[in-house]
Protein backbone atom coordinates (compact mmCIF):
# COMPACT_ATOMS: atom_id res chain seq x y z
CA UNK A 1 0.00 0.00 0.00
CA UNK A 2 1.38 3.32 -0.78
CA UNK A 3 0.64 7.10 0.15
CA UNK A 4 0.18 9.22 -2.44
CA UNK A 5 0.29 12.69 -2.57
CA UNK A 6 -2.19 14.47 -5.31
CA UNK A 7 -1.30 17.70 -6.58
CA UNK A 8 -4.43 19.33 -7.91
CA UNK A 9 -6.73 22.82 -8.13
CA UNK A 10 -8.86 24.07 -6.07
CA UNK A 11 -10.98 24.67 -8.76
CA UNK A 12 -12.52 21.84 -10.59
CA UNK A 13 -11.87 23.61 -14.05
CA UNK A 14 -14.20 24.61 -17.12
CA UNK A 15 -14.17 21.00 -18.74
CA UNK A 16 -16.01 18.25 -16.44
CA UNK A 17 -13.24 15.61 -17.65
CA UNK A 18 -10.53 16.87 -14.77
CA UNK A 19 -13.32 16.30 -11.97
CA UNK A 20 -13.81 12.91 -13.82
CA UNK A 21 -10.36 12.56 -13.61
CA UNK A 22 -9.95 13.47 -9.95
CA UNK A 23 -12.62 11.03 -9.17
CA UNK A 24 -11.28 8.30 -10.71
CA UNK A 25 -7.80 8.44 -9.29
CA UNK A 26 -9.57 8.97 -5.55
CA UNK A 27 -11.54 5.84 -6.21
CA UNK A 28 -8.55 3.93 -7.71
CA UNK A 29 -6.63 4.66 -4.36
CA UNK A 30 -9.73 3.65 -1.85
CA UNK A 31 -10.36 0.64 -4.23
CA UNK A 32 -6.45 -0.72 -3.81
CA UNK A 33 -5.93 0.25 -0.08
CA UNK A 34 -4.01 3.23 -0.63
CA UNK A 35 -3.72 6.14 1.45
CA UNK A 36 -4.27 9.87 -0.01
CA UNK A 37 -2.92 12.87 1.06
CA UNK A 38 -3.81 16.32 -0.18
CA UNK A 39 -3.87 20.06 0.35
CA UNK A 40 -6.87 19.50 2.84
CA UNK A 41 -9.17 22.05 0.68
CA UNK A 42 -13.03 20.61 0.58
CA UNK A 43 -13.53 22.60 -2.79
CA UNK A 44 -12.19 21.77 -6.69
CA UNK A 45 -10.59 18.79 -7.69
CA UNK A 46 -8.69 18.73 -4.36
CA UNK A 47 -12.28 18.10 -2.74
CA UNK A 48 -13.29 15.87 -5.83
CA UNK A 49 -10.34 13.06 -5.37
CA UNK A 50 -10.63 13.49 -1.42
CA UNK A 51 -14.10 12.60 -1.82
CA UNK A 52 -14.33 9.75 -4.10
CA UNK A 53 -11.15 8.59 -2.06
CA UNK A 54 -12.91 8.41 1.58
CA UNK A 55 -16.25 6.74 -0.35
CA UNK A 56 -13.54 4.11 -1.80
CA UNK A 57 -12.53 3.09 2.00
CA UNK A 58 -9.11 5.19 1.73
CA UNK A 59 -7.60 7.18 4.93
CA UNK A 60 -7.29 10.56 3.72
CA UNK A 61 -5.44 13.34 5.22
CA UNK A 62 -5.59 16.89 4.40
CA UNK A 63 -2.44 19.38 5.30
CA UNK A 64 -3.22 22.87 5.03
CA UNK A 65 -1.86 26.25 6.68
CA UNK A 66 -4.20 27.92 8.47
CA UNK A 67 -4.30 30.96 6.52
CA UNK A 68 -5.90 28.87 3.83
CA UNK A 69 -8.52 26.86 6.01
CA UNK A 70 -11.75 29.24 5.38
CA UNK A 71 -10.23 30.29 1.97
CA UNK A 72 -10.26 26.35 0.60
CA UNK A 73 -12.28 25.36 2.73
CA UNK A 74 -10.42 23.10 4.70
CA UNK A 75 -12.18 19.93 4.65
CA UNK A 76 -13.72 18.76 8.16
CA UNK A 77 -14.79 15.04 6.84
CA UNK A 78 -10.86 14.26 6.15
CA UNK A 79 -9.73 11.43 8.15
CA UNK A 80 -7.00 13.81 9.39
CA UNK A 81 -6.93 16.96 8.74
CA UNK A 82 -3.60 19.16 9.90
CA UNK A 83 -3.43 22.39 10.12
CA UNK A 84 0.13 23.91 9.79
CA UNK A 85 1.52 27.63 9.72
CA UNK A 86 2.40 28.34 5.90
CA UNK A 87 2.92 26.92 2.83
CA UNK A 88 6.40 26.20 3.40
CA UNK A 89 5.73 23.85 6.08
CA UNK A 90 2.92 22.24 4.04
CA UNK A 91 4.83 20.98 1.44
CA UNK A 92 7.38 19.66 3.34
CA UNK A 93 5.42 17.94 5.69
CA UNK A 94 3.31 16.48 2.43
CA UNK A 95 6.60 15.25 0.57
CA UNK A 96 7.48 13.55 3.77
CA UNK A 97 4.14 11.81 4.40
CA UNK A 98 3.90 10.50 1.01
CA UNK A 99 5.87 7.62 -1.46
CA UNK A 100 5.17 9.18 -4.64
CA UNK A 101 3.15 12.54 -6.15
CA UNK A 102 0.81 12.87 -8.66
CA UNK A 103 0.01 16.02 -10.40
CA UNK A 104 -3.93 16.17 -11.44
CA UNK A 105 -5.01 19.45 -13.58
CA UNK A 106 -4.53 22.62 -11.10
CA UNK A 107 -2.91 25.98 -11.34
CA UNK A 108 -0.18 28.08 -9.97
CA UNK A 109 -0.09 25.88 -6.58
CA UNK A 110 -0.13 23.46 -8.42
CA UNK A 111 2.85 23.88 -10.56
CA UNK A 112 4.74 25.35 -7.74
CA UNK A 113 4.14 22.12 -5.71
CA UNK A 114 5.08 19.63 -8.86
CA UNK A 115 8.18 21.63 -9.55
CA UNK A 116 9.33 21.87 -6.22
CA UNK A 117 8.57 18.29 -5.66
CA UNK A 118 10.64 17.69 -8.55
CA UNK A 119 13.65 19.78 -7.58
CA UNK A 120 13.76 18.01 -4.58
CA UNK A 121 14.16 14.68 -6.45
CA UNK A 122 16.34 16.07 -8.32
CA UNK A 123 18.83 17.56 -5.45
CA UNK A 124 18.69 14.15 -3.91
CA UNK A 125 16.46 15.16 -0.56
CA UNK A 126 14.16 12.15 -1.75
CA UNK A 127 13.80 9.48 -4.31
CA UNK A 128 9.91 9.76 -5.03
CA UNK A 129 8.42 9.64 -8.12
CA UNK A 130 6.17 12.44 -9.71
CA UNK A 131 3.63 11.50 -12.01
CA UNK A 132 1.54 14.19 -13.98
CA UNK A 133 -2.40 12.91 -15.53
CA UNK A 134 -2.22 14.50 -18.84
CA UNK A 135 -5.96 14.97 -18.88
CA UNK A 136 -7.33 16.46 -22.14
CA UNK A 137 -4.02 17.76 -23.15
CA UNK A 138 -3.80 20.50 -20.39
CA UNK A 139 0.03 19.49 -19.73
CA UNK A 140 1.20 19.19 -23.57
CA UNK A 141 3.03 22.38 -23.08
CA UNK A 142 4.64 21.46 -20.24
CA UNK A 143 5.87 18.33 -21.66
CA UNK A 144 7.29 20.30 -24.72
CA UNK A 145 8.42 22.68 -22.05
CA UNK A 146 10.45 20.18 -19.79
CA UNK A 147 11.76 18.57 -23.67
CA UNK A 148 13.53 21.24 -24.45
CA UNK A 149 14.56 22.24 -20.83
CA UNK A 150 16.56 18.97 -21.44
CA UNK A 151 17.41 19.74 -24.82
CA UNK A 152 19.19 22.82 -24.04
CA UNK A 153 21.23 21.26 -21.12
CA UNK A 154 19.43 22.99 -18.10
CA UNK A 155 17.93 19.69 -17.07
CA UNK A 156 19.07 16.40 -17.76
CA UNK A 157 17.62 13.67 -20.03
CA UNK A 158 14.39 12.44 -18.89
CA UNK A 159 15.38 9.48 -17.30
CA UNK A 160 17.80 10.99 -15.06
CA UNK A 161 14.93 12.67 -12.50
CA UNK A 162 11.53 11.18 -11.35
CA UNK A 163 8.66 12.78 -14.03
CA UNK A 164 6.37 10.65 -16.19
CA UNK A 165 3.51 12.30 -17.74
CA UNK A 166 1.03 10.32 -19.50
CA UNK A 167 -2.31 11.21 -20.93
CA UNK A 168 -4.31 8.02 -19.09
CA UNK A 169 -4.65 7.01 -15.51
CA UNK A 170 -3.76 3.46 -16.13
CA UNK A 171 -0.87 4.30 -18.43
CA UNK A 172 0.14 6.57 -15.38
CA UNK A 173 -0.54 3.80 -12.83
CA UNK A 174 1.25 1.50 -15.11
CA UNK A 175 4.44 3.77 -15.22
CA UNK A 176 4.65 4.36 -11.38
CA UNK A 177 4.65 0.99 -10.57
CA UNK A 178 1.41 1.05 -8.86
Amino acid sequence: MASILVFCGSATGQNSVYADAAKKLGQFIGNQGHSLITGGGAVGLMGVVANAALDAGAEVTGIIPSFLEDREVGHKGLSNLVLVKDMHERKAMMYDKCDLAIVLPGGLGTMDECFEFLCWSRLRLHKKPLGVLNVAGIYDHLEALVAKMSQEGFIGTPNTYELCIEKDLEGLLKALEI
